[in-house]
């Protein structure tokens, strides 16, 4: 049993890691090439490997919620697009926080929709949590910047996709599940960008970047990082509880400063690393009590 969770907490660490170098490379490559087309790129390869996967061993799945499912591929799609166009535009460490408020607000739409409970301690974890948010945004009255409001956007996109994956486990192969998503990441770029002239929302309006040699390889690091990373953290979670291997997820954030800060990015102020830790604290409480 012990082994098991050292194995888990070791397979999480180095997932953890691979997140924050993916992050880093989004972040290298959006200086010459716009966040819908990183989306883009991130995607395109997950369709590929999953593709492969159900070529090999045919899916078997009872089917009917083509809503629903379409519903989970949106919201991921959404959620995504607003995390690397933070990583594009504020530090690696403060746009990988806001990512991680996914587990909270996924918590609240559980308690909302699902009619799972909440304890006390889930509250306390939540408001600590959400008492960080607003430090790490320091809000100038009822007004948010962009990068904040999308900062809660990828959160609350992750948090609704995990909710309707846990009904959507029910009819579908997980395969498919994760290809929607990634189907809806790869086309909802291009049509982005082929409509460009139509869109007047900055985070939405991007104009295609043919690549260049040095691109092409941030762009395989890119997907093999985010691969490496899905595969291990499915590893975890499969040899370790739930809970401890989601509190040790908070890693990424510890690694996405420093490696943000070799990439020249500003160590976070006082009051903005007392809200990075108490998202750790909310979010690491929040795991252990949903284990």
């Amino acid at each position: 049993m012990i082994r098991s969770i050292n194995i888990g907490v070791w397979y999480m660490l180095f997932a953890s890691f691979c997140f924050a170098i993916m992050g880093a490379l989004a972040k290298k490559l959006s200086i010459d090439m716009p966040s819908l087309e990183v989306v883009f790129f991130r995607n395109i390869v997950g369709v590929v490997l999953i593709s492969i996967a159900i070529y090999k061993s045919p899916i078997k799945q009872i089917g009917g919620k083509p809503f629903l499912l379409f519903f989970r591929g949106l919201m991921g799609f959404m959620a995504l697009v607003a995390f690397f166009y933070n990583i594009a535009h504020i530090s690696l460490a403060d746009a990988m926080t806001f990512s991680r408020t996914s587990p909270m607000f996924t918590a609240l739409l559980a308690f909302w929709f699902l009619k799972e409970k909440l304890g006390l301690k889930e509250i306390v974890a939540l408001v600590v949590g959400f008492i960080g948010i607003v430090f790490i945004m320091k809000p100038n009255g009822l007004q948010l910047e962009l990068t904040d409001a999308l900062g809660l956007l990828s959160g609350v996109g992750a948090a609704l996709a995990y909710t309707s994956v846990k009904e959507l486990k029910k009819y579908y192969d997980t395969r498919v599940i994760v290809l929607s998503f990634m189907l809806t990441g790869t086309i909802g770029p291009l049509l982005l960008i082929v409509f460009n002239d139509m869109i007047n929302i900055e985070f939405l309006k991007a104009t295609f970047v043919i690549p260049d040699l040095k691109m092409w390889v941030y762009i395989a690091g890119l997907g093999a990082s985010a691969t490496v990373a899905q595969v291990y953290m499915t590893k975890a979670y499969g040899v370790a509880k739930a809970g401890i291997v989601g509190a040790v997820s908070y890693a990424n954030i510890l690694f996405s400063l420093v490696i943000g800060v070799m990439l020249g990015d500003s160590l976070p102020d006082f009051w903005g690393a007392f809200g990075i830790i108490l998202v750790v604290i909310g979010g690491v409480l929040v795991a252990k009590e949903k284990n």
